[in-house]
């Protein structure tokens, strides 16, 4: 996302889902999971997509210390005020990443993030903090960015998640687009295969109008989710956490968990397995439908909401005993985390496009990750219904 420079789960698109014929599991037997009618047999293949930045925003530069503000006044006096929503929307993700930092390695009781401090010389800057084998987790990533300058229109298309040229949009313009991008953005890894894995991330994009189309309002959006990725399903835990999103959505609209979390289901979404990657949570994505001010203050409350949906899970679960059989399932279900961030993940591509910080885009993929020729779980197994969960999205509250 301009902010996948630093963070490569902020901008991210939002298709439908696709669907295919229905086809066994389990072929020498007679139940089948239910898969939806609509399947065609044979998986299609994504398209590829180049990683080598066709025009790349400039490299970061390494900082010894955190600024007190990646914004300059001097690139826009009224943008950069520490009350402007730039301002606050910068402020906010710094604090949800001290405060899930500091409850990430209270549970690990060890492991401490390492911090790498960057800024880019045409604007603005990143926080990126990793934790890796610590007694609890096997890999903990935080980051924020707040970037802004001017992009090739190649790399705004791949943030708004659009495929080529042409049409009547504004967007595939030729000529550089002016943009500002902040964002949080983290995956966390438990070691413990009971324990789920979650995401979230909480960003806001501005753009001006291209160079060759003078005069074009300013544009503003809000996106981002926090979804639960686990190995194996405890009722209980999907609850509390579905229970918290939709208590944050509700102080704002009772209209937002039903929709996003929809949008959830949909977005993440491996169209070649046809199975989501896990049991959803919440999800927007170029949200401006609203007051400015409302979206700010529910994005606010989302990344407030990501510790007490989390870690109560992960102190349930952290130490319960496991077998390589549990194990080995996780890494599967790793691997198909890998598949989707690398295959359909908006940020990743944008990231890679542009020739963003490397270490910061791959930064979701876990340390370890497992592929079985043609594995099909035990049908009515504990592996068999998380997979069941995943092609068929359930209601949860």
């Amino acid at each position: 996302m301009p902010v996948a420079v630093s963070s490569p789960l902020l901008f991210t698109p939002s298709p439908a889902p696709q669907t295919r014929k229905s086809r066994s599991l389990l072929p020498s037997q007679t139940l089948t999971l239910r898969r939806p009618a609509t399947f065609s047999a044979r998986p299609r293949l994504a398209i590829p997509f180049s990683i080598r930045a066709a025009v790349a925003i400039e490299k970061e530069i390494p900082e010894n210390e955190r600024p007190e503000t990646f914004l300059r006044a001097a690139d826009d006096s009224a943008a950069a005020a520490p009350t402007s929503v730039r301002g606050r929307f910068e402020r906010m993700i710094r604090e949800a990443q001290d405060e899930v930092c500091a409850a990430i390695e209270a549970v690990d009781g060890g492991g401490k993030f390492k911090e790498d401090v960057w800024s880019r010389p045409g604007g603005g800057g990143g926080i990126s903090r990793v934790l890796q084998d610590g007694g609890v987790w096997e890999k903990a990533g935080v980051n924020v960015s707040v970037v802004y300058g001017v992009m090739p229109p190649e790399a705004y298309r791949a943030a708004k998640g659009e495929s080529g040229a042409g049409g009547d949009d504004s967007s595939v313009k030729a000529g550089p687009v002016p943009f500002f991008a902040a964002g949080i953005s983290s995956v966390l890894h438990p070691k413990n295969p009971f324990a789920p894995t979650l995401h979230f991330n909480y960003r806001y994009f501005e753009t001006d109008a291209p160079k060759d189309a003078p005069g074009a309002p300013r544009q503003w959006w809000f996106g981002g989710g926090t979804d639960l990725t686990p190995a194996y399903i405890f009722e209980e835990d999907v609850k509390h956490f579905h229970t918290i999103q939709k208590q944050a959505c509700d102080q704002f609209d009772s209209s937002f968990y039903p929709r996003f979390k929809k949008w959830c289901d949909d977005y993440f979404f491996i169209k070649h397995r046809g199975e989501r990657r896990g049991l959803g949570g919440i999800f927007f994505d170029d949200l401006n439908d609203c007051d400015q001010e409302m979206l700010l203050a529910f994005s606010t409350e989302c990344a407030k909401s990501v510790v007490p949906a989390y870690i109560p899970i992960i102190e349930r679960r952290k130490d319960v005993p496991f077998t390589e059989q549990h194990k080995a399932w996780q890494q599967l279900r790793r691997g198909r985390y890998v598949e989707f961030n690398l295959v359909y993940d908006r940020g990743t591509t944008f990231g890679l496009k542009t020739g963003g910080r490397i270490e910061s885009i791959l930064v979701s993929l876990p340390l370890t990750a497992r592929w079985e020729y043609d594995h099909q779980p035990e049908e009515g197994s504990e592996e068999w219904k998380l997979l069941d969960a995943c092609i068929n999205p359930k209601e949860w509250l």
